[in-house]
C-alpha cells in the first residue's frame, strides 16, 4: 500500500532525493565508495557543497555578502549562536509558539531581550501584528511558521532594524527578500534533507560586532572562513540537500512551488471548513500552508483515535497533532503531492459520511 506521509518533521522528501541519495549509499558518484565513506575533504565531496551552496544562491536569489553555511546542531544551536553573534545589548524577538519561546530563553543568556508581542494567551492560533520594533534593538527576531500551533508569516516584515529567521518549516516555499536580514536559519529536516544538517545564511557584514569572545565553533566567521568544512560536515544530509536542490530547480524553482503549496492548503483547509466534525485551530489569516491543524468538534472529540486508525488504514502516516496540542496536523511541505491531500480529505469525508 502506497504511504502517504504528513510527518512534520522528519518529513517526505522526493522520490528524486530518495532515489538518488540511496544510490550515493552504495556507490557514490562513481568512486566505488559509499557517500557514507568518502572523505569530506575529496574534490567529489567538495563539489557536492559547492553546487548545494550555488542552487541555494540562485533559488533564494541570495545578494552578494552573504554566506551559505551547512553546520550541524541544528535550529535549537541557532537559538544560542544568533545571540551569541548578533546580540550586542538588545535584541527584539516575536513569540508566536514553543520554538520562538526558545530562542527567548536563549537570547536572554546574552543581553536584554524585548519581547515585543506574544499570542501565547491565546494558545498561539494567530500572529500578533500590532506591535512596535524598538529601534535599538540589534535585530528582530521572528519564527516564519510554526509546526505546532499551524501559523505562519509568509511576508518579510518591514522593520527599521535588520531581521532574523527560524525558517526551518517554510524555506524554500515562498520569496524571501534576503538583503532585509542578517541571518536566517532552518533545520534541514522539513523542506530541504534528512535530519543532521542546518542552513544558515548570514550577512557577512553583521558579523564581528559584539566584544565577547565566542567559542570557536559558535562563531559564525569560523564556519565562513572554512568554506563549512571546519569540522567535519554532515555529508549524507548535504548531499540528500542538493539532490532537493535540484529537484525544486527541475520543478520551477520557488515560484511554481509556492504556488503548488498554496492549492494543496487551500484544498485542505476548505474540507476543514466544510466539514460538520473537523474544524481548524489557526486564525484564518495566519493558517500556515505548510503545517494545517486541526481537531474534531467538542462533541466527536472521542473520535480522535478511531479516525487516525481509520487514515491509517488508506496509508496515511503522520497526522496526529504534536502531543502538547493534540487533534490532527498535516504537514504539507515541498515535496508532498497533490495526490496525498486529496486522499487525505477523501479520508475525512469518508469518516465524517459513516457517522
Amino acid at each position: 500500500m502506497k504511504k502517504h506521509n504528513f510527518y512534520a518533521g522528519p518529513s517526505i522528501l522526493s522520490e528524486f532525493t530518495i532515489k538518488n541519495t540511496a544510490d550515493a549509499v552504495l556507490n557514490f558518484n562513481g568512486t566505488g565508495l559509499s557517500i557514507l565513506e568518502i572523505s569530506h575533504r575529496s574534490k567529489e565531496f567538495q563539489a557536492v557543497i559547492d553546487e548545494a551552496n550555488a542552487l541555494i544562491k540562485e533559488l533564494l536569489d541570495i545578494p552578494q555578502g552573504y554566506e551559505v553555511l551547512f553546520l550541524g546542531g541544528g535550529a535549537s544551536t541557532q537559538f544560542c549562536m544568533v545571540p551569541f553573534n548578533l546580540l550586542k545589548k538588545k535584541a527584539a524577538y516575536l513569540d508566536t509558539g514553543v520554538w520562538a519561546s526558545k530562542a527567548i530563553k536563549e537570547a536572554k543568556l546574552f543581553g536584554e531581550v524585548e519581547v515585543v508581542a506574544s499570542s501565547k494567551d491565546a494558545n498561539y492560533t494567530f500572529v500578533p501584528k500590532d506591535y512596535t520594533v524598538p529601534a535599538d534593538a540589534d535585530y528582530f527576531h521572528i519564527t516564519t511558521n510554526n509546526t505546532i500551533y499551524g501559523t505562519e508569516l509568509r511576508e518579510d516584515p518591514n522593520v527599521a532594524v535588520p531581521l532574523v529567521a527560524d525558517m526551518s518549516s517554510d524555506i524554500f516555499s515562498r520569496r524571501i527578500d534576503v538583503s532585509k536580514y542578517d541571518a536566517i536559519y532552518a533545520g534541514a529536516q522539513k523542506n530541504l534533507a534528512p535530519s543532521g544538517v542546518t542552513l544558515v545564511i548570514v550577512k557577512e557584514d553583521a558579523l564581528g560586532k559584539v566584544d565577547r569572545a565566542i567559542p570557536t565553533m559558535l562563531d559564525y566567521r569560523t564556519h565562513v572562513s572554512k568554506g563549512s568544512m571546519f569540522n567535519t560536515p554532515p555529508c549524507l544530509p548535504i548531499y540528500s540537500a542538493l539532490q532537493t536542490l535540484k529537484w525544486y530547480k527541475a520543478q520551477g524553482g520557488i515560484d511554481a512551488l509556492e504556488k503548488l503549496d498554496k492549492e494543496k492548503a487551500a484544498r485542505l483547509y476548505d474540507a476543514i471548513d466544510n466539514s460538520k466534525i473537523f474544524v481548524g485551530t489557526a486564525k484564518a489569516e495566519d493558517r500556515s500552508i505548510m503545517n494545517v491543524c486541526f481537531v474534531m468538534r467538542p462533541e466527536y472529540a472521542e473520535l480522535d483515535k478511531q479516525f487516525i486508525e481509520f487514515a491509517g488504514e488508506r496509508g496515511i502516516v503522520g497526522i496526529k497533532g504534536h502531543r502538547s496540542v493534540g487533534g490532527f496536523r498535516a504537514s504539507l511541505y515541498n515535496a508532498m503531492p497533490m495526490e496525498s491531500v486529496q486522499v487525505l480529505i477523501d479520508t475525512m469525508k469518508d469518516f465524517e459520511n459513516k457517522l
